[in-house]
């Protein structure tokens, strides 16, 4: 399929697959991230409680976790025109239904339907560029996916904050239902269709390959406990936490998430470039994520203990750690044949989600234990919540550099840092660059 792209003129690429793709994992980000923003209107208009509320926005992590390995099959079989655009007029028809909503039910099935409907955006583009796209510019296309992209937890900051002084949260939603709308049509009407891949693996082969990986099962926990916290806190407990901990106004609140927001874009390009460093040094991935790993917990345990420090600053490596699965999709890239690699990573995204849903949701039902204070739940639930998450990060950490230290306790050398003489397949070091992987000609997604 690689040669069907060279049959295309460079602007047609960009204009008519890479755009409208791009544009499609735009409106993701800001659907995972938007309710942080409308939390507290949505409470004031509906009366929703704290447990609610988690539910209301981790519904969206449920969905989106269960529906990867669906997607994946569809994005196969049918190709990533056909899907994605189908899948968009849901999410479409998801927004305006949240627009409309007006009691909790409606607006968890909105909220649902929303999550189904770009579920595939971020691998319906990277499906396109894979079948479109020259093979030496693959990976600078998925890197600008992924840029722009992360440009929609952004806008669900500051400027959708302007917009929801002015049209408030209903008018938002419709302003995205028409957007999303918009996008779902381009995708159809200018995306060239594509032959579905031929598969060379089952997919239960391909999962039981995955799942019963022992290696999978040692980044795994760790990967799913820290990424999948991070986004849970970022996409909704951070803009509580700030107005009732941090007792922040709104304009302050609205800078703060922003900052944030531009968290991700620089984390993900500065962990990339930290771990290609670190590999010319011959120092394994691994290394940097286990380190990242510690950064967060003390970040977290900060706000916890409400250190002497301005907030930000732990909530900015919050929102780094966000962007760690680029190190963790890096890693797994060591572990399985290339063939498996796309589908081990979609394995990975699927606990990412499904923690993020358990945070997200625990959370809430841990704050509804106390009284809210005018208005606001005490520091010492959220000290409960936050602190039952950082646990099990820190169990995930031992497990994680356990057998590492069990290796140090035999040996001087240290079993992250490649020797010249050594074990290949134990010390390979995995390039940043492959943090989004490239299937072979033919292979599926």
């Amino acid at each position: 399929m690689w040669g069907i792209a060279r049959r295309l003129p460079t602007w047609r690429l960009i204009a008519g697959v890479f755009l409208p793709f791009a544009a499609g994992y735009y409106l993701s980000y800001l659907f995972r991230t938007i309710n942080t923003l409308i939390s507290g209107p949505l409470v004031s208009d509906l009366g929703l409680d704290a447990a609610e509320l988690g539910l209301l926005t981790s519904v969206y992590f449920l969905v989106f976790a269960a529906a990867q390995i669906p997607v994946g099959t569809l994005l196969d079989r049918f190709g990533p025109r056909r899907v994605q655009s189908g899948l968009m007029s849901i999410a479409a028809a998801g927004a305006g239904l949240f627009a409309t909503s007006t009691a909790f039910v409606p607006l968890l099935l909105a909220r649902a339907l929303i999550a189904l409907g770009v579920a595939a955006s971020l691998m319906a583009g990277l499906k396109a560029i894979i079948v479109w796209f020259p093979r030496e510019r693959v990976a600078l296309v998925n890197g600008y996916m992924v840029m722009l992209g992360s440009l929609g937890a952004v806008t669900a900051t500051a400027p959708a904050d302007v917009l929801l002084g002015w049209i408030g949260w209903r008018g938002l939603f419709e302003l995205l239902a028409v957007a999303t709308g918009g996008v779902a049509a381009l995708i159809y009407l200018l995306v060239p269709d594509s032959p579905p891949a031929q598969s060379q693996h089952s997919h239960s082969r391909a999962l039981k390959e995955i799942y019963l990986n022992r290696r999978f099962w040692r980044i795994a926990p760790l990967s799913a406990s820290c990424v999948g916290s991070a986004w849970a806190l970022q996409a909704l407990w951070a803009a509580p936490w700030l107005t009732d901990v941090e007792g922040l106004d709104r304009p302050s609140l609205a800078t703060h998430l922003f900052v944030m927001a531009l968290g991700i874009s620089v984390g993900a390009s500065l962990l990339g470039i930290v771990a290609d460093r670190l590999r010319r040094r011959r120092v394994q991935t691994e290394v940097l994520f286990a380190a990242l790993a510690v950064v967060f917990v003390a970040a977290e345990l900060a706000l916890i203990l409400r250190l002497p420090f301005p907030s930000l600053l732990p909530w900015s490596v919050v929102s780094v750690v966000g962007a760690a699965s680029v190190l963790s999709y890096a890693i797994i890239a060591d572990y399985f044949p290339t063939e498996l690699g796309a589908r081990a990573n979609g394995g990975l995204n699927l606990l990412h989600f499904g923690w993020a849903f358990v945070v997200q949701w625990s959370t809430g039902l841990i704050l509804g234990q106390w009284l809210p204070q005018d208005g606001h739940y005490p520091v010492v639930a959220y000290r409960m919540a936050f602190g039952a998450s950082v646990g099990f990060q820190v169990l995930a950490l031992a497990w994680f550099i356990w057998p590492s230290i069990r290796r140090l306790g035999r040996t001087t050398t240290p079993s992250f840092v490649r020797e010249p003489s050594g074990d290949w397949h134990e010390s390979m070091v995995p390039s940043a660059d492959t943090a989004i992987l490239e299937p072979l000609e033919g292979a599926e997604w």
